[in-house]
């Protein structure tokens, strides 16, 4: 089995808000992998006395343990105790609903060797490459589809689509969003990899359009996880003057890349 992962800040000078996961149980049986892209939060108050890389890490930590030690607990339902237990970290200091409390979007995945399960919430990706060699993205597109306008500016989405219904949603303090992710579960037999991307990695398809999903996953196995992190920040530099495909995005953003691999003559 190959299992690799990547992260890397946007920018040297500011922590990476990503978290990164994979855990493989002593039993020998099967795995976890874990993604999470922090929010960053527009200038102003969050109603926090703690930082997204605070949060991410907690709460990145705590899904990682109870995806590994509760085996037969639903994905939807060990998200939902990962949030109540990171919120309870967080102290009386903190206003949990101020739509600016750190959160952040996940990606989980585990396997055994009857199956792969799996969750997304908000706009990280999952790749799954099936047996065959075919690619399957999985996706929670909601904020894609939202018109440009009603995202004008953070107020506005604060006010009227932030974790609320017609808008989009992230694993904030609120435990009922887990029941608003993408989830599934396959046959471990008709999977042969898993990759991960939060969206300062998945640039290279859905920004820079190197290829599609099923191009990005035979690349991050010929090549590896760092390879495609550096063919971004490659292409990020190249358009920070002509602001090709960014618009107006940070020209780096953090970039994290988790994939896994079993054998079988890949």
């Amino acid at each position: 089995m190959r299992t690799e992962l990547v992260s890397e800040p946007g920018d040297v000078q500011r922590p990476n808000e990503d978290f990164a996961s994979v855990a493989l149980p002593a039993s020998g049986q099967g795995g976890v992998l874990v993604a999470l892209d922090g929010v960053t939060p527009p200038t102003g108050p969050t109603g926090c006395l703690h930082s997204v890389p605070w949060f991410t890490a907690r709460l990145g930590g705590a899904l990682t343990e109870l995806a590994v030690s509760l085996p037969d607990v639903p994905l939807a339902e060990v998200l939902s105790r990962a949030i109540v237990r990171t919120a309870k970290t967080h102290g009386e200091g903190c206003d949990l609903s101020h739509p600016r409390t750190p959160q952040a979007t996940v990606v989980i995945a585990r396997w055994s060797p009857e199956s792969v399960e799996y969750l997304v919430l908000s706009d990280s990706a999952l790749l799954v490459e099936a047996a065959d060699g075919t690619v399957s993205a999985v996706l929670d597109d909601r904020l894609s589809r939202l018109p440009r306008a009603f995202l004008a500016t953070a107020a506005l989405v604060d006010a009227n689509l932030r974790n609320k219904e017609g808008g989009f949603f992230t694993a904030a303090a609120d435990p009922s969003v887990a029941g608003r992710a993408v989830t599934g579960v396959l046959p471990r037999s008709s999977v042969r990899g898993l990759l991960a991307l939060t969206d300062g990695a998945a640039r290279w398809v859905e920004k820079f359009h190197e290829g599609g999903w099923g191009d990005c996953c035979t690349f991050v196995r010929k090549e590896g996880p760092q390879a495609l992190v550096d063919r971004v920040r490659e292409r990020e530099r190249a358009d920070a003057e002509r602001r090709t495909w960014l618009g107006g995005s940070k020209t780096h953003d953090d970039a994290t890349v988790v994939y896994v691999e079993w054998g079988g003559g890949l």
